[in-house]
């Protein structure tokens, strides 16, 4: 549906220039979704996703097996479309203190976001409600290292920023004046507060992050904490179990179209079209991260099954073999700290392990050797994969 422009337009002086700075119109949006057949089908479907996720996460024998390597997933490709290089063995070198081989300040942009959603997660659990508050503290852990560490970390921004172009005179877009940020980020609290009238958790996700895009609150990592603010919301609700959606990957793969739709919103107010790519989006997701489960757990009892042919070693391999399921890339002493088994007896272990082409060395030393999971990260890696690569 085709509606007016969805805010105004105040005249803002930043960089020695005028511009026309655009303040978005609370929501709800006026008039009120059409919900057509087709569209209101998208949402079921895609909550009919949600739900087979919820319930694929149920049958885990360990949630944590896989949750792990989930966070970390959305999180490189939440900062992919940001511009950053690090793919999803970059970042578990990185935990590992071990050098990435991409530049250094991609990586940390990363941890910081797993870092945030983490953060988010516990104080969502300690009872402080989705608001302004805990959306700059999220923010203060997005940008507490590296380079966004001197835009502001947790404030709200106190000058106009622009989106696109290289002045604010040949912008794409530009948010709210600095003033007006505070008002339009408690008009969103109120909506995600449930007023002024209930919304479906799902359908607030998606209107919710066109405006948190739209205000564009920060100096900088407004498009990190916009795709956060989808995931908080929906475990916030218990419509997400667990963070297990990485829908950044669909954001990732139609970043053309995932930007056009924002805009297309603000200046036509067609939600409708957004809306539709956004079910999509959650519908795609969540079917492949069901898949990526099953896969896991195939390929999981596949070698099971293998290590249990090595006779009296098999236990002990079974439990490095777990182990690498929480963290596939790996030193043999994280995996002494996460078994309680000796030294000797975890090398022995890996050494089986690469006998059986299960597990790959990474580093050719004899003292903090790195191991790889190989076929676990690679289904993991799917849709993270850098370009050229």
């Amino acid at each position: 549906m085709k509606r007016t422009l969805q805010g105004k337009y105040i005249t803002s002086s930043t960089a020695g220039e005028s511009v026309q700075a655009f303040v978005p119109t609370p929501l709800p949006p006026d008039p009120p979704i059409d919900w057509t057949p087709q569209l209101r089908n998208s949402f079921d479907q895609a909550l009919l996703a949600i739900g087979r996720l919820n319930s694929v996460s149920t049958l885990l024998p360990d949630t944590s097996q896989f949750l792990y390597m989930y966070i970390r997933k959305e999180a490189v490709l939440s900062s992919m479309i940001e511009g950053t290089q690090s793919s999803l063995s970059d970042l578990l070198m990185f935990e590992l203190d071990q050098q990435p081989g991409v530049p250094l300040e991609d990586v940390r942009t990363v941890s910081n976001y797993v870092a945030a959603l983490y953060h988010g997660l516990n104080l969502l659990d300690s009872g402080l409600p989705l608001s302004s508050r805990l959306l700059r503290e999220v923010h203060g852990v997005l940008l507490s290292k590296g380079r966004g560490q001197r835009q502001a970390p947790g404030e709200f921004r106190l000058s106009q920023n622009w989106i696109g172009g290289t002045r604010p005179g040949n912008a794409a877009f530009v948010p709210p004046p600095a003033a007006e940020v505070p008002e339009c980020m408690s008009q969103l609290e109120r909506f995600l507060h449930v007023q002024p009238e209930l919304t479906p958790v799902l359908l607030k996700a998606a209107l919710a992050h066109v405006q948190f895009e739209t205000i564009h609150p920060f100096l900088d990592g407004n498009g990190r904490l916009g795709r956060l603010l989808i995931t908080l919301l929906l475990c916030e609700q218990k419509v997400l179990r667990h963070p297990m959606l990485y829908i950044s990957l669909y954001f990732k793969q139609h970043r053309r179209l995932y930007y056009e739709l924002l805009n297309t919103v603000r200046l036509t107010g067609d939600w409708e079209a957004w809306l539709d790519f956004f079910a999509e989006a959650v519908l795609v997701t969540s079917t492949q991260a069901v898949e990526t489960v099953q896969q896991l757990l195939d390929l999981s009892q596949q070698h099971r099954d293998q290590i249990s042919g090595i006779g009296r070693a098999a236990e002990s391999t079974v439990k490095v073999h777990h182990a690498l399921q929480i963290r596939p890339i790996a030193t043999s002493g994280w995996l002494v700290e996460q078994t309680s088994i000796t030294p000797a007896t975890v090398n022995k272990a890996l050494g089986h392990l690469e006998r059986l082409g299960i597990v790959q060395e990474l580093t050719r030393q004899k003292r903090n050797r790195l191991f790889s999971y190989v076929k676990f990260v690679d289904l993991l890696n799917r849709g993270t994969e850098l370009p050229g690569s």
